[in-house]
C-alpha cells in the first residue's frame, strides 16, 4: 500500500472539514475521489501534500507516518501535486517553470533533468513546441499540460492530481484524461480529484464519494458507473463506457 489515510480530521478555524476520512491507493494505481464542491476533495489532497495540518488521524506513506513531516519534504520523498487553478509561475518561461518543478532534486545542478524534460515534451508536444514561452501567455489547456509536467518532474511517486479538467475545452479535456492515462503506465501512480465524474470513474481503478467531509460510498470506479445513486447525484442519468 503506497498511501493510507486513517480517520483523517481537518479544520479550518471552527469548521471541521474533513470528518474522518479513510482511504487507500496501492501502488501503480489510478483512484478517484468524486463529489460535490464543498465535499472536502481538495482539502484531502492539501492534507496529503502538508497544505493544511491534521486534527487527528493518520496519514501513511510508503508505511511511514508523515502527519508531522512538512510540505517540500513529502515533494522529496515522492508526493507531488497539480494544484487546483494550475498555480504556474506566468513570468516565467515553461523551461523555467518545469526546473521549478525539480527544485527539490539534487541533480539539477548536474545535468539531470535532461531525461525529465524530454519525458514531459513526449507527453506533451505542445510545450516542447512553446517551450522558451511565458506561462502566462499558454492558453487554459496549456497551462493544466504544464502543471501536471511541473509536478512530473519531481519523479513522483504518487501525483495528486486536482481538477485536472476545469475549464478546458472537450478536446482539450479527452487529451488530458488520455496523458493520464499514459502516465500511469509509465509507472506514476494517481490520485485525482475531478468534477467530471463520469471520465474520471471510467479512467479510475477505484473511487470513493466523499460528501460533507465523509466518504460515503468505496468500490471499483466501475461499479460506481453502474450504481443507480451516483448516476443521480454525479452522472446526470445513464453512462456508458
Amino acid at each position: 500500500m503506497l498511501l493510507e489515510l486513517d480517520d483523517l480530521r481537518v479544520h479550518y478555524g471552527k469548521v471541521e472539514a474533513l470528518k474522518g476520512i479513510s482511504c487507500t491507493v496501492d501502488a501503480g494505481e489510478i483512484v478517484t475521489l468524486i463529489g460535490a464542491n464543498g465535499a472536502g476533495k481538495t482539502t484531502t489532497l492539501k492534507t496529503i501534500s502538508g497544505v493544511r495540518p491534521v486534527t487527528s488521524g493518520r496519514i501513511l506513506f510508503d508505511g511511514e507516518e508523515i502527519n508531522d513531516v512538512p510540505p517540500h519534504r513529502r515533494v522529496e520523498m515522492g508526493i507531488c501535486q497539480a494544484p487546483e487553478g494550475r498555480g504556474i509561475f506566468p513570468g516565467m518561461t515553461i523551461i523555467e517553470n518545469l526546473e521549478m518543478g525539480a527544485y527539490a532534486r539534487t541533480d539539477r545542478r548536474k545535468g539531470g533533468l535532461e531525461g525529465d524534460y524530454e519525458r514531459v515534451f513526449q507527453l506533451f508536444p505542445r510545450l516542447a513546441e512553446r517551450r522558451k514561452q511565458q506561462g502566462g501567455t499558454l492558453s487554459g489547456g496549456e497551462q493544466q499540460m504544464l502543471a501536471i509536467g511541473r509536478a512530473l518532474m519531481a519523479r513522483p511517486k504518487l501525483l495528486l492530481l486536482d481538477e485536472p479538467s476545469m475549464g478546458l475545452s472537450p478536446i482539450f479535456v479527452n487529451q488530458i484524461f488520455k496523458i493520464i492515462t499514459e502516465i500511469n503506465q509509465q509507472g506514476t501512480t494517481v490520485l485525482l480529484v475531478e468534477q467530471n465524474a463520469a471520465q474520471a470513474l471510467q479512467l479510475a481503478r477505484r473511487a470513493y464519494v466523499v460528501e460533507t467531509g465523509l466518504v460515503v460510498k468505496a468500490a471499483p470506479a466501475a461499479e460506481l458507473l453502474a450504481d443507480e445513486d451516483v448516476k443521480r447525484a454525479y452522472l446526470g442519468g445513464d453512462v456508458t463506457r
